[in-house]
C-alpha cells in the first residue's frame, strides 16, 4: 500500500475526487471539522475573514490537558485583525526585498562554508549538511542568537513539531519561550542592532508591544524562520534529483533557479496543512455548508496539485507559471518570511549545482525517511553522493 507520507499525491487526488470540502470524522465544540482540498476553495478559505485564527478564543471554554507556553500557543499566527495587523507591521520591514538583499552576502558566505565541509565522493546527508544549518544560522543571525546557543534552539524548534508527542511539544514550547525571555533580558543589558533589539526598542520606547507579545514574536520568528525553509530546501532538492531532465537543465543553467522556485514550492510544499482556523459564522464553501464554531483545515499540498488549477499537477514542469501556488498561504496571513526563504533556496541550490554538478541520490527514493510532524512536510534525511 502506498505510504501517504512518501506519496501525498495519491492521497490528495482521492480526497479531491470526493469533494473539495469534506467533513472530518472528529471535531470540537459539538461540530465536525472540515478539510479543504480544492485549490479555489483553499484560496478562498485562506483569505476569508469569516474564518478566525484566534485559537485562544476557540479553546477558551474547552478543557485541555495541554500545557503549551502562551508565547507559543498565542503567536501572531493565532490572531485576527486588528491585533494581527499591528504585530505583522512591526516585523514586515525585516523581510522586504530590500532588507533580504542586504542579507544575501551573509547567506552566500554561510552556504559556502557549509559546502566546504561536504566530502567529495562519499555519501552525505543534505539535510544535516545544508538544509538545517543554513536557515538556522540565518535566522539566528537576524535575531542575534549567540552561535554557541544555536544547537539548542534548533533542537527545541524541531521538537515543537513532534507529531503524536504532546509532552515533547509542550516541554519544547517552555524551553523555547524561556530561552527567548532570557535572550531579551540579555539584550536589554547589552543592546545590539539585531531584529530582536529593534523589537525590544519598540516595546520599551513606544509601548506598542506588551512583554508577552514581544516574547511571542521572538519565538515565532525563530521557529518559523527556519523550519519551513529547511523543508523547502530538502523537498526541492529531492524533486530535482528525482527528475533528471529538470536537474540537468538547472545544472547547465543555474541562473534559471530563481524562476524554478515557485514550481518547486508548488510541487512539494514545506507546509502540508495551513495553521488552525475556525468558522465564526455559518457559511458555504465549495458547496458545503459549514456551521459556526467548526475547525477548518486547509490541505495546501492537495490544493497545489489540483488539476483544475495546474494541469498535469503531478508533473514537475519548470516552464509552468506556478506563482499562484499556496505554499506560502494567501491573504493577510501569507508568510511574511517568503522573500527570505526564496533567497536562501536560490543561493543554496545555485551553489550546490555549481560546485557539485554530479550530485545524486545515495539510496532509492522510496527508502527515504520523512519527518512525522504537525503541519510540516520534510525529510528526516536526504543521503546524497557529491
Amino acid at each position: 500500500m502506498t505510504d501517504p507520507i512518501q506519496d501525498p499525491c495519491l492521497t490528495s487526488a482521492v480526497r479531491r475526487s470526493s469533494c473539495p470540502v469534506q467533513p472530518l470524522p472528529t471535531g470540537s465544540g459539538g461540530h465536525p471539522g472540515y478539510l479543504v482540498t480544492g485549490y479555489a476553495e483553499a484560496r478562498e478559505a485562506l483569505g476569508d475573514a469569516r474564518l478566525s485564527k484566534d485559537t485562544a478564543a476557540f479553546f477558551a471554554d474547552k478543557e485541555s490537558r495541554r500545557r503549551l507556553h502562551p508565547a507559543v500557543a498565542h503567536t501572531m499566527l493565532a490572531s485576527d485583525p486588528p491585533q494581527h495587523t499591528r504585530l505583522r507591521r512591526l516585523v514586515a520591514k525585516a523581510f522586504t526585498s530590500g532588507a533580504v538583499a542586504q542579507l544575501r552576502p551573509f547567506i552566500a558566505r554561510v552556504t559556502g562554508e557549509l559546502l566546504d565541509q561536504w566530502p567529495v565522493g562519499g555519501q552525505f546527508d543534505f539535510v544535516t549538511g545544508l538544509a538545517v544549518p543554513l536557515p538556522v544560522t540565518v535566522i539566528c543571525e537576524l535575531l542575534g542568537v549567540p552561535e554557541a546557543e544555536r544547537p539548542d534552539v534548533q533542537r527545541w524548534s524541531a521538537e515543537l513539531f513532534a507529531a503524536g508527542r504532546p509532552d515533547v511539544i509542550d516541554a519544547a514550547s517552555h524551553a523555547t519561550a524561556d530561552y527567548m525571555t532570557s535572550l531579551i533580558a540579555a539584550k536589554r543589558r547589552t543592546p545590539g542592532d539585531s531584529l530582536l533589539d529593534r523589537l525590544i526598542s519598540v516595546r520599551d520606547a513606544d509601548d506598542r508591544l506588551s512583554e508577552e507579545e514581544l516574547v511571542s514574536l521572538a519565538v515565532l520568528l525563530l521557529v518559523a524562520g527556519h523550519e519551513t525553509t529547511t523543508n523547502f530546501l530538502g523537498n526541492a532538492t529531492l524533486a530535482l534529483l528525482r527528475h533528471p531532465a529538470e536537474l540537468d537543465r538547472l545544472r547547465k543553467n543555474p541562473d534559471e533557479v530563481p524562476a524554478a522556485l515557485d514550481e518547486l514550492l508548488r510541487f512539494d510544499p514545506p507546509v502540508s496543512t495551513a495553521t488552525f482556523r475556525f468558522s465564526m459564522e455559518a457559511f458555504t464553501l465549495g458547496g458545503t455548508d459549514i456551521p459556526p464554531g467548526s475547525p477548518v483545515l486547509i490541505d495546501l499540498g492537495s490544493a497545489n496539485r489540483d488539476p483544475g488549477r495546474f494541469p498535469s499537477p503531478d508533473l514537475l514542469d519548470l516552464d509552468r507559471d506556478a506563482t499562484a501556488h499556496l505554499s506560502f498561504g494567501h491573504g493577510i496571513h501569507r508568510c511574511v518570511g517568503a522573500p527570505l526563504a526564496k533567497a536562501e533556496a536560490e543561493i543554496a541550490l545555485q551553489a550546490v549545482l555549481r560546485r557539485f554538478p554530479g550530485i545524486r541520490l545515495a539510496v532509492p527514493s522510496d527508502r527515504l525517511q520523512w519527518r512525522h510532524t504537525r503541519l510540516l512536510r520534510g525529510l528526516a534525511a536526504l543521503p546524497v553522493v557529491v
